[in-house]
């Protein structure tokens, strides 16, 4: 067989598209689950195939994230995210990237998958922009949008602009869904380390409603007598549901 260092140019080009492809992608993966010996893949082995993929064309991660295996798309929310990292990708492929997140969101269904994107392909793209659209996720009747709608302001919390994060949290602060909840308290407590004063106010309008899990998430980093005062507020609360 002709190497491809041995071929025209053309037939270079049409190499690389090839190995940019999905199924140039699955292949790859195919080949590292044989090399590990069983049928999940370290992450760190995907992250690494993802970045060699980062290049991929829109329709080509879509086609990715269609595939059933779970480690698959965990590969296509890693180039999506490498690709929106990249100091050199244009405004344009930040926009389509965000917009192929959104329209396809139905394929990013665990909280893996939101995590691992969401921060820089959601966030990234709209923190110089209207942040409406995350209003709408944390509406949505999708937990995994919900989630996406608070771990999105991960980018914002980093650059010291908190507000979305507590006004999401108040939108979110009594969700019924656990790895909402989660996401919730944790982002919270990140977006309190920037502004402790936020935090407290926060915690004195919700601390006594919001679930147990949220919670203890977001008063994790505050000394014991703090947390013991609002988990006391979050306790008799619960006393007076009880009796009443």
């Amino acid at each position: 067989m002709t190497s491809a260092a041995s071929d025209s140019p053309e037939r270079l080009v049409e190499f690389a598209m090839v190995e940019l492809s999905a199924d140039g992608f699955r292949r790859e993966y195919d080949d590292l689950r044989r090399d590990v010996g069983r049928d999940r893949v370290p992450a760190g082995r995907i992250f690494a195939l993802a970045k060699r993929f980062i290049a991929a064309e829109v329709a080509q991660i879509e086609d990715l994230l269609e595939d059933p295996r779970h480690d698959v798309r965990v590969g296509a929310v890693s180039i999506m995210d490498f690709e929106a990292r990249g100091r050199r990708t244009s405004p344009e492929r930040r926009r389509d990237l965000y917009q192929l997140y959104l329209r396809r969101h139905d394929r990013i269904d665990n909280w893996d998958l939101v995590d691992r994107a969401a921060p820089h392909v959601v966030g990234g793209y709209l923190y110089d922009k209207p942040r409406e659209p995350l209003y709408r996720l944390a509406a949505s009747p999708s937990q995994w949008e919900r989630r996406t709608s608070i771990v999105s302001t991960w980018y914002f919390i980093r650059l010291g602009d908190v507000d979305d994060t507590f006004r999401l949290g108040a939108v979110l602060a009594h969700d019924p869904a656990d790895l909402v909840q989660k996401a919730v308290g944790g982002w919270i407590r990140e977006a309190g380390k920037r502004d402790p004063a936020q935090l407290i106010c926060y915690l004195d309008q919700f601390a006594a409603t919001m679930p147990r899990t949220a919670l203890r998430y977001a008063i994790e980093k505050l000394d014991p007598p703090t947390r013991q005062h609002y988990l006391k507020l979050k306790s008799t609360a619960g006393h007076g549901e009880q009796s009443s």
